[in-house]
C-alpha cells in the first residue's frame, strides 16, 4: 500500500508545483492503476494537490472501495458533469488531460461537460507522468523480476520443443502456453517468432512457415505479472549455421555487451544507442540496423524513456531499459538479442539472466 500510495503523493506535489493548472483528469487504465493500485478496463482519476477522487461504474466500484489505494471511490453517473461537479468540490479551477491518450472527441466532449472549469491538453502533463513511472520502486522491479522469470523458464523450455519441422506459429504457441501455465497473468505483446529469410523482419507475424535445418529462429516475447511486463529477444540456431551467420550474430552479441557495459545515471539516451550503431556500421552492416536500441519497460511494453538516435534526455537511476540490438538482411536472415536492465547508482543490473553465447540446437 504505501509504494502506491508514494506514487499518487508525488503526482501531488507534481501539480501543487504547476502555475498553469491545480487538477488532473486520469482516463487511462495504466495510470490509474498506477496511482490507485486498482486495474479496471473504465473509470476517471481526478487529482488535485490535496484530493484524489476514483470514479468507478457499477462494475467495479465495490472492488474499487476494497482495492484503490490512496483515493476516495466515487460511482460513476452516465453525466460527464459529475466530473465538473467533483473538481469544483475539489476546489480546482484548472485541470490538465493525458493528451497521448485522449482521443479529440473525449476531450470536446469534457471540455464541455466541465466548463467553466478549464480543460488543457498541452503535452506537458504527459511528461510529468512519464517522469513518474519512469523511476521504478523496489516493489515494481520485484514484479518485473518475476515476469521475466517466467519468460527465462519459457526459453529454457522451448530451446528443447524448437526442431526442424516444427512451424512458427507452433513455436510461439507453445511459449505462450508454457508461460500463461507457469504464472503469467498475461502476455507482454504479440510473440514473435520468426525463422531463416522471415527473420529479416524484426517484428514479423508467426505463421505456418516451417523452420529448417540452418535456420535462425528469432523470439520476442514476455509474460505480465502483478500489471508489469518483461521483454526479451533471443535468436537461435537450428542444428547449423554458417559463417556469415555467426559473424552477423558476434557482431550484434558484441554491440549489445558494449551497451550494458556503458550504461549509468547521466549517460544521454542518444548515446546508448550510437554505441551500438557505430560497432554495428563498422561491422559494415550499419544499414541493416533500422530501429532503436531500446525503451522503458513497466506497467506497458514501450515506456519512457526511449533509446534511440533521436532520443532526448539522459539516464536515471531506477529507469528499466531494454538493450536490443538487432542486424536484419533482407531476404535472407536476421539477428536480435535483447536484455532488460535496471539503471542502478554505479552503473546497471542485467534482469535477465538466460545465456547469450550462440546455442545451435
Amino acid at each position: 500500500m504505501g509504494t502506491v500510495f508514494m506514487m499518487l503523493k508525488n503526482l501531488q506535489k507534481a501539480i501543487s508545483e504547476q502555475r498553469d493548472f491545480d487538477g488532473a483528469l486520469i482516463v487511462s487504465p495504466e495510470n490509474r492503476r498506477y496511482l490507485t493500485g486498482f486495474p479496471a478496463s473504465d473509470g476517471y482519476l481526478l487529482v488535485s494537490a490535496e484530493r484524489a477522487m476514483l470514479i468507478a461504474d457499477s462494475r467495479y466500484i465495490e472492488a474499487a472501495q476494497n482495492e484503490a489505494q490512496g483515493c476516495e471511490t466515487v460511482l460513476m453517473t452516465q453525466d460527464r458533469t459529475q466530473v465538473r461537479e467533483l473538481f469544483a468540490e475539489m476546489g480546482v479551477t484548472s485541470v490538465a488531460v493525458e493528451a497521448s491518450r485522449m482521443t479529440l472527441s473525449e476531450y470536446a466532449n469534457f471540455a464541455k461537460a466541465i466548463d467553466p472549469i478549464r480543460l488543457l491538453g498541452e503535452a506537458s502533463f504527459d511528461k510529468i507522468l512519464a517522469d513518474l513511472r519512469s523511476v521504478k520502486t523496489d516493489d515494481e522491479i520485484a514484479r518485473i523480476r518475476a515476469a521475466q522469470t517466467i519468460a527465462e523458464q519459457a526459453f529454457d523450455h522451448i530451446c528443447g520443443f524448437i526442431a526442424p519441422g516444427k512451424t512458427e506459429r507452433e513455436v510461439a504457441l507453445e511459449l505462450e502456453y508454457y508461460m500463461l501455465a507457469h504464472g503469467a497473468q498475461a502476455l507482454s505483446f504479440e510473440t514473435i517468432v520468426v525463422s531463416g529469410a522471415k527473420g529479416s523482419m524484426p517484428h514479423g507475424v508467426p505463421d505456418d512457415k516451417v523452420i529448417e535445418r540452418g535456420d535462425f529462429v528469432t523470439m520476442d516475447y514476455g509474460a505480465v505479472v502483478g500489471g508489469y511486463h518483461s521483454d526479451m529477444t533471443r535468436t537461435v540456431a537450428v542444428e547449423s549455421v554458417n559463417s556469415e551467420q555467426k559473424t552477423v550474430y558476434d557482431t550484434v552479441l558484441r554491440a549489445q555487451n558494449a551497451v550494458l557495459e556503458a550504461l549509468r545515471p547521466g549517460l544521454p539516451c542518444s548515446a546508448a544507442d550510437k554505441i551500438a550503431r557505430d560497432i554495428i556500421a563498422d561491422a559494415g552492416y550499419g544499414a541493416y540496423f533500422g530501429h532503436g536500441l531500446g525503451h522503458g519497460v513497466g506497467m506497458e511494453i514501450h515506456e519512457f524513456p526511449n533509446l534511440s538516435p533521436r532520443a532526448n534526455g539522459a539516464l536515471a537511476v531506477g529507469n528499466v531499459v531494454t538493450d536490443e540490438p538487432g542486424i536484419y538482411l533482407p531476404g535472407r536472415f536476421g539477428v536480435r538479442i535483447e536484455d532488460m536492465v535496471r539503471i542502478t547508482p554505479h552503473g546497471c543490473e542485467n534482469l535477465t539472466q538466460c545465456p547469450k553465447t550462440l546455442i545451435i540446437l
